[in-house]
């Protein structure tokens, strides 16, 4: 009964993240309804770590504080009846053959408490890298760059060859099929991303090791699971067991976590996930889940010395992951552009988890994972990169989405006048200044009420020494704003002619190039 429920919440909270998840999606609207991050707000590992390394914390993460409650009076339900990821790794499970496989070793489910606590020492000395980790960015990172534009891109090329094959009767249905996914599923436009593959393959890795041992990742590696299941070491609902029990060792197989449920004196109550089945594979009917007050059987054993090393870990990974020369005042990565709203770097790294949520959202597509622009420390941190897309003039939606406040929510008019960059012109690739012949789109494109770029009247000779009126462009340094347009439409192809460096924006003291 427990084991039905169970499945049944699974299956609804894991439909409402995937339309939570397809709502998070820029539609020609500056607002979104319901955004995914809500998922992210109530996140404990995060709220954690960004106080921890902020010493402060957006309103956003407060929600976190009720799945706290929840999981001291529950114990780890929320990996078994809730968490996505964790019914994305019960779905990849099924494929896992019943053949019995050589055991892991039985200290293994300590791993996940030691990157915990590595995690949080780090974020204790500002270091932000609970995301790269933490399960519910882990997925809508993995869903929004690599695995939902990857099925876009499969499902148009499908409907497409269909298109093309000529037959009326399968064109006529297949156009009706890719209308209703287009209203439904698919994205408002295509977006792709740097690195998907690599953020792709991660993912599918994860699930892979289901094959090795069911829920691999939740078992053993988890650092939120870790964390929940420190809080609901006292829970008050959870497993009994009546003098009926044998120990026949039915209920070990089908445990969703490592909780040793065939031994009374051996049960780990920080691995259960609640999941019911050893309730449903007692055939005595000796195991209960009710209210249960009192100190647990069993004690967590993480070893001090392994606690120390743990610790000490994530303390010299913040001088490991910094010790690059971009850090430097002036030696910042021109092409690091952050979106507007972006706090300055460095907070902005202690804030960002890399949820690929801004990502998501940008109409133009020209958010994208960095991979080492900004060091280790940044990796999968959002970057605009001009050539794919602008940053759209009327647009704040990366601030909507963002949980963290990395990326502050701005007003639409306040957002118009941050300087995230300064464009710049190559004369020799240019084409009035190189060749003699007529370009104004930069000019024409740019959307400051007073244009940024502007224009001077010239003549110039061409090869046979006549002279041609052009418009040379140029930029006020005073008025642009860095949005990229001009370089995403300029008509030279390959390296562009105009392009935005990050230098000149409002978020920096030092990046200036006008003091």
């Amino acid at each position: 009964m427990v084991k039905n429920i169970r499945r049944a919440s699974q299956a609804l909270f894991a439909l409402l993240f995937l339309w939570l998840f397809l709502q998070t999606e820029a539609k020609g609207a500056n607002e979104l309804g319901y955004p995914v991050k809500i998922f992210l707000d109530a996140d404990p590992l995060l709220f954690l770590t960004t106080l921890f390394a902020n010493r402060s914390l957006p309103p956003a993460l407060w929600p976190a504080l009720a799945v706290v409650a929840a999981t001291a009076v529950l114990g780890r339900a929320f990996c078994g009846w809730v968490c996505p990821l964790g019914t994305f790794h019960d779905l990849a499970g099924l494929l896992k053959t019943r053949a019995r496989r050589k055991a892991l070793p039985p200290g293994l489910f300590r791993l996940k408490y030691y990157l915990l606590i590595a995690l949080l020492a780090s974020s204790l000395f500002t270091l932000q890298a609970a995301g790269i980790f933490d399960p519910l960015s882990l997925l809508i990172r993995s869903l929004a760059i690599s695995v939902y534009p990857m099925l876009s891109t499969a499902t148009a090329g499908v409907f497409g060859s269909a298109y093309e094959s000529g037959l009326p009767l399968l064109d006529g249905i297949s156009e009706a099929i890719y209308a209703l996914l287009k209203k439904t599923v698919l994205p408002f436009q295509e977006s792709l991303y740097l690195g998907a593959g690599l953020v792709g393959g991660l993912f599918f890795l994860v699930l892979a090791l289901n094959l090795v041992e069911r829920r691999f990742w939740c078992r053993y590696l988890c650092p939120l699971g870790a964390l929940l299941g420190l809080i609901g070491r006292r829970a008050v609902v959870r497993r009994s067991v009546s003098e009926g029990c044998n120990e026949c060792g039915a209920c070990e197989a089908g445990c969703h976590g490592d909780a040793l449920p065939g031994s009374k004196e051996l049960w780990r109550i920080e691995e259960c996930h609640l999941c019911g089945n050893c309730q449903d594979a007692c055939q005595n009917d000796a195991v209960r889940f009710s209210l249960a007050p009192g100190r647990p059987p069993g004690r967590l054993d993480l070893g001090r010395r392994r606690l120390v090393a743990s610790f000490s870990a994530g303390l010299l990974g913040v001088p490991l992951l910094r010790a690059t020369p971009l850090s430097r005042t002036g030696a910042a990565d021109p092409a690091l552009i952050r979106p507007p709203g972006a706090t300055p770097e460095p907070e902005f790294l202690r804030r960002c988890v890399k949820c690929g949520e801004c990502m998501k959202v940008c109409i133009t597509g020209g958010l994208q994972p960095t991979f080492l622009q900004a060091g280790l420390e940044g990796i999968w941190s959002p970057v605009l990169v001009p050539r794919i897309g602008y940053c759209e003039h009327r647009c704040t939606l990366c601030g909507q989405v963002c949980p963290t406040g990395a990326i502050r929510n701005l007003p639409l008019v306040e957002k118009m006048e941050v300087r995230i960059g300064t464009a710049m012109i190559d004369k020799g690739r240019c084409l009035p200044f190189a060749s003699a012949t007529p370009c104004i789109v930069c000019e024409e494109v740019c959307p400051t009420p007073k244009k940024a770029i502007w224009l001077e009247d010239v003549r110039v000779k061409n090869r046979d020494g006549r002279e041609i009126p052009v418009r040379q462009p140029h930029v006020d340094l005073s008025l642009c704003i860095g949005c990229g347009i001009c370089e995403a439409r300029c008509p030279v192809l390959g390296r562009p002619a105009i392009y935005v460096s990050s230098v000149g924006e409002t978020r920096s003291k030092d990046n200036r190039l006008l003091l």
